[in-house]
């Protein structure tokens, strides 16, 4: 078995909760609606009376058949028996539709609470874990709890008819009623010792699950890239392994908790044999009457499948416990971004200060050490450097995506960790260098960052940028249905469309990280154009890769690993000769009209 589960790591949120914590957390979820509960454990326990006061009934008939031959005992008997169905269909409708949304309330509450943990997770947090792995807890897990749910209803109701036959086996004769429960604890013993393998077996196999949803979210995610390296065939093998692998784990989950049931098969029928042999004697030498036996051999299956089922449902229960336990460990991550304060109050100027912070993805690896800059309000900064060098960090940090490790940073004199977090980022604009469009029309994605603004709006911000010309490519201007991840939109519109947000949200800070694709001049002078309204009167920090970016800020800051090696402008940093010369030869020449007429 290790050999099969020894490829399914956890994940490192994982976390191990005692099956008490566990009943715990279920019932903080449960809680609210006790009022449905009482009224499905009522319903409950009047269905399992029903049930049980079937062979009740039919044996005192048969007794009193026996002493009296009155024939109208069984008329009364058929109408008990008739009206007693009835009442069991309409006690199980209502305990039936009642239960299962009380069970839909439950998991849509825990779903939500999971996917609100995602949501707000740190991106550092997305940096280290697979996303398919998330949907898999937020989706996979949740439905597989819930239909634990279900199974432990069902339970109740077979446990509660047990728990009345007994009752009413004890006061016909209670030495039958012992013999009858004399094998309970060695069922219940056996079902105890399942429980670790159980709950180990389940729990890898929802890894396993969680493989499946993340081979197969990654493929999709990345079938254009796939098919422009004519790569199907192997993104298929990679999801057929994990899924075989999936395939073997599963089979042995079934495999092992299956094995329960022969057993407990094998004691069940020890069980029925000595009970038709005892109450036989019993009955034989006029100890009980043949009724109250026949009371008792009707209520072996009765007493001992629920019994059974017990054992199913532990094995049941354990999966849910396991699918619970996962849901929880996400909701239960601790933020790498920590806040010192929830300070609520606009920012009134954007000057940065960098004061000696040192930060790490990993430990003992230092991406920005000792490190120190100052940025005035209103002015424009670029970065350059090779990759690696610290660049984008910065702009994380700023943004409060990751935490630092030491030192400060100081936004408008406040230390940034003071500040509550939602209200903070309003105040940034951030451009990315791929940007992200959702699914839905133009209109929509400009307006993600400003959700009351109306399509005036954002026809008056789209057309700020080289007076609307770029929506005439457009099929439908502005309504124009963007694709999922923006795939109709070419990567120049996509970052018209990234800032034209940033222009309708109006920040106080902006933060671009450049694209380096190429785009068609045309384009690039309209993403110049929205550039310079972003960044005019506030403070911009910009990743550069265009020479008319670098050339247009205020400062330029020389980057190389982690440290600023050189700052001033674009003429200032050529006369030295140093690197951003170097850099400038590399990545930017080619881009100037020097270059340009000297190819002419």
């Amino acid at each position: 078995m290790t050999s099969v589960f020894g490829g399914l790591s956890t994940d490192k949120y994982d976390r191990y909760y005692t099956d008490k914590v566990l009943v715990q957390r279920i019932w903080h979820y449960v809680r609210p609606f006790r009022s449905q509960l009482f009224i499905v454990f009522t319903c409950l326990l009047l269905v399992a009376a029903l049930y049980a006061s079937f062979p009740v009934l039919v044996s005192e008939g048969v007794d009193e058949i026996a002493l009296s031959g009155d024939q109208k005992v069984l008329v009364r008997l058929m109408v008990f028996i008739a009206v007693a169905g009835v009442s069991i269909w309409l006690l199980s409708y209502v305990r039936f539709g009642m239960f299962n949304k009380l069970i839909g309330d439950v998991v849509l509450e825990m779903r939500n609470d999971a996917f609100k943990a995602s949501v707000f997770h740190d991106l550092g947090f997305y940096d280290e874990h697979i996303s398919g792995k998330i949907i898999s807890r937020v989706t996979s897990d949740t439905h597989e709890f819930g239909q634990t749910m279900r199974l432990i209803g069902d339970i109740l109701n077979q446990m509660a008819v047990v728990v009345v036959l007994i009752v009413v086996l004890f006061r016909i004769e209670w030495r039958l009623a012992c013999l009858q429960l004399v094998l309970s604890p060695v069922l219940f013993l056996l079902v105890k010792g399942w429980r670790k393998i159980a709950r180990r077996v389940t729990r890898q196999g929802a890894r396993a699950m969680a493989n499946v949803n993340s081979a197969i979210q990654e493929a999709i995610t990345g079938i254009t890239i796939a098919k422009n390296f004519r790569q199907e065939g192997y993104i298929y093998g990679e999801f057929d392994e994990v899924n075989q692998e999936s395939y073997r784990i599963n089979f042995r989950r079934g495999l092992v908790l299956s094995t329960v049931f022969p057993v407990l098969h094998g004691l069940v029928g020890v069980g029925v044999a000595i009970m038709l042999y005892a109450g036989g004697r019993v009955a034989g030498i006029g100890l009980i009457s043949a009724g109250a036996w026949y009371l008792f051999v009707s209520t072996v299956d009765r007493f001992w499948f629920p019994i059974m089922q017990l054992a199913a449902f532990w094995s049941q229960f354990q999966a849910g416990l396991a699918a619970a336990e996962r849901v929880f460990a996400l909701i239960d991550t601790e933020s790498a971004v920590h806040q010192k304060g929830n300070d609520y109050d606009e920012l009134l100027s954007a000057e940065i200060v960098f004061q000696n912070v040192r930060f790490a993805y990993e430990e003992n690896q230092d991406v920005l050490d000792d490190f120190n800059l100052r940025i005035d309000t209103g002015q424009s900064v670029a970065l350059v450097g090779h990759t690696g060098a610290g660049k984008s960090s910065l702009l994380k940090l700023l943004s409060r995506f990751y935490e630092f490790q030491d030192g400060s940073i100081l936004v408008d004199g406040r230390d940034i960790r003071s500040l509550n977090l939602q209200a903070y980022r309003r105040q940034i604009g951030i451009v990315s260098q791929s940007p992200f469009l959702f699914s839905g029309t133009l209109a929509d994605n400009i307006r993600y960052a400003s959700p009351d603004s109306n399509d005036n709006d954002i026809l008056y911000v789209a057309h700020t940028i080289g007076s609307g010309e770029w929506l005439s490519d457009l099929p439908h201007g502005i309504y124009t249905d963007v694709g999922e991840r923006g795939s109709k939109l070419s990567l120049g519109q996509r970052q018209l469309v990234a800032l034209s947000r940033v222009l309708l949200q109006d920040p106080l800070l902006f933060l671009l990280d450049e694209a380096t694709a190429s785009i068609d001049p045309f384009t690039e002078s309209q993403i110049q154009e929205a550039l310079d309204l972003i960044m005019d009167n506030r403070t911009s920090i910009l990743i550069a890769h265009r020479l008319s970016t670098v050339q247009s800020s205020d400062l330029i800051i020389v980057m190389n690993k982690g440290r600023i090696i050189e700052s001033g402008s674009h003429n200032d940093l050529m006369v030295l000769s140093g690197h951003y010369s170097d850099l400038y030869n590399t990545y930017f020449r080619h881009q100037s009209f020097e270059y340009i007429e000297d190819l002419n």
